[in-house]
């Protein structure tokens, strides 16, 4: 099994360098920046700034959905008759809107380091203890990002008439498959420029996990800077990276909402 993920490996990292739109055979980089401070190899940083682009998009990526599902569930928490239940969201959701970002991600990088060293010291392990970098701040990105997530699903699931419920159970659905086949579509379609925003906000946030020693762009781009002393080229090359994820991000999310509201269209 360990030779399996080590082929996958292999051709997970071949892949990506042939299609490296920075650093690969017909990447920008290769192309433009040979002789520069751009170049790849061992002459220039582009291979740090790819990098670091790589670093943020996974980043983004990996905590979109685990944030989407964590306020998803804290959405239904929120409208759950169990007061408990209710209160507890509540609490989560003033919390991580409540703290910035930062204070956040700290908490959970050292705080999670301090709690597995307690607990496996009561069986006996008095060793360090390290959480990683990119766990830390998917989790820590992810919490944040569902507390806002879990709002604007709150208010998309008020928007849905009551009738819609009613409707399922005449079909003789179950809760689950109500949910899956009626709620869940109008609550994408009504959701879903909401959720655009906290994306954006999101590709911005992941540049905190710099402060815990993720190679993002911005943390390669700092280390470019200090090297080369040319800070106006590399943070101009950092916005550059930023704004090009966003319009692509705006492009992405205007198809995927008009797909969301085809069924409107043909009405």
């Amino acid at each position: 099994m360990s030779g399996l993920f080590s082929a996958l490996g292999s051709v997970w990292t071949w892949l990506s360098t042939i299609f490296d739109p920075l650093c690969g055979p017909a990447g920008l980089f290769t192309l433009f920046g040979q002789n520069t401070m751009l170049a790849c190899g061992d002459t220039g940083w582009g291979d740090e700034l790819a990098g670091g682009l790589k670093i943020t998009i996974a980043v983004s990526v990996l905590t979109l959905p685990l944030g989407i599902v964590i306020g998803f569930f804290v959405a239904l928490a929120q409208q759950s008759e169990e007061k408990p239940l209710r209160l507890a969201a509540g609490v989560f959701t003033t919390i991580f809107r409540g703290l910035p970002e930062l204070l956040t991600l700290f908490i959970i990088y050292y705080g999670l380091q301090i709690l597995l060293q307690s607990l496996l010291a009561k069986f006996g392990y008095n060793g360090p203890v390290e959480i990683n970098a990119f766990a830390a701040g998917m989790v820590a990105l992810a919490i944040v990002f569902s507390a806002y997530c879990s709002e604007v699903l709150l208010s998309a699931f008020k928007a849905i008439p009551k009738g819609q419920y009613e409707a399922g159970d005449a079909l003789g659905f179950h809760r689950v498959r109500t949910m899956r086949l009626i709620i869940i579509p109008q609550l994408v379609r009504i959701s879903l420029p909401n959720l655009g925003n906290l994306w954006m906000n999101l590709l911005k946030d992941t540049s905190y996990v710099s402060i815990i020693g993720l190679a993002d762009i911005i943390r390669q781009t700092g280390i470019a800077v200090r090297a080369t002393k040319a800070p106006f080229t590399f943070y101009s090359i950092a916005c550059l990276f930023y704004l090009t994820l966003a319009v692509a991000s705006s492009v992405g999310l205007f198809y995927l909402d008009r797909w969301a509201k085809r069924a409107e269209v043909h009405r």
